[in-house]
């Protein structure tokens, strides 16, 4: 797994228990299978664009902060 994706991962992971919610709330909240976010999450999955986008949506922050994020790790 690169860097980058392992990175990802960790800061969904972080962010998703931070507000106490399971992979299905995101999921639905980010209308996404929930067997694919954890795939996500556990770096086995590499999301487009789009499903990032979708993501950082669900949590209420723009895009770039939920990237910036990654690169804080």
């Amino acid at each position: 797994m690169s860097a980058s994706i392992e990175q990802f991962s960790l800061v969904l992971r972080q962010l998703r228990e931070e507000r106490g919610w399971s992979q299905e709330h995101l999921a639905e909240r980010a209308d996404l299978n929930r067997s694919y976010l954890g795939e996500v999450e556990r770096g086995h999955a590499v999301p487009s664009l789009i499903t990032v986008s979708k993501l950082a949506g669900a949590f209420e922050i723009r895009l770039s902060s939920l990237i910036a994020r990654c690169e804080h790790i």
